[in-house]
């Protein structure tokens, strides 16, 4: 099972983080490791040796058939559900190792940096660059964001990744987060929802 994720897919995210508003001249893709992954709203353990660790709340797209070469026009065959999904950035280290010119591998993929919800299946929501998602920590929104604002859509990111990876049945896909990330602390309470439809909801530890 491999996990996807797009880095700067949505503007505002990228003039915060990364002082521009352009959209990359292909998608930013990187892996999290299979023990990255967090479910079933189990609590997701803050490591204390990482530094500041920050929330990114987004829409997660689940893979449902062996793929490779997709072309876009057939690539919305290959998913059957969503769900909101929160990859957790170890964000200090990140800076570091980019500075330095290294991978930043781990500052994604630890173990527990991908949390997703319940999925839901897509018949039972709008088409995927309509959804409206949201992220509540401790009761108060703190992140909301609008598939259609993405630079690289759904179905552009599958086609892509599926000219230097097979997708397999099981593999999941982070999408990118819109604007708003911050740090979480022990006992934030986070809640995350698709078109009003809460899925996720877990505690940190």
């Amino acid at each position: 099972m491999k996990i996807f994720a797009i880095g700067m897919n949505y503007a505002l995210h990228n003039k915060a983080l990364h002082g521009t508003l352009s959209k990359p001249e292909e998608p930013v893709i990187f892996l999290k490791a299979d023990t990255a992954l967090l479910k079933d709203h189990k609590p997701f353990f803050i490591p204390d040796h990482m530094g500041r660790i920050e929330y990114e709340a987004e829409v997660v797209v689940r893979i449902c058939r062996l793929g490779k070469n997709i072309p876009e026009r057939f690539a919305h065959r290959y998913y059957d559900a969503y769900t909101i999904g929160i990859d957790f950035t170890a964000r200090e280290m990140q800076r570091k190792l980019t500075s330095q010119g290294k991978p930043w591998d781990i500052a994604k993929g630890f173990d527990g940096s991908a949390c997703i919800g319940d999925w839901v299946p897509k018949e039972k929501l709008p088409e995927i660059q309509r959804l409206r998602f949201h992220l509540d920590i401790n009761g108060k929104e703190v992140q909301q964001g609008y598939t259609g604002d993405m630079f690289y859509k759904v179905d552009e990111i599958i086609a892509y990744i599926s000219q230097f990876y097979t997708l397999k049945t099981g593999d999941i896909l982070f999408t990118g987060t819109p604007t708003g990330v911050g740090p979480v602390s022990i006992d934030d309470h986070l809640e995350g929802y698709i078109e009003e439809r809460k899925v996720l909801d877990f505690n940190c530890k």
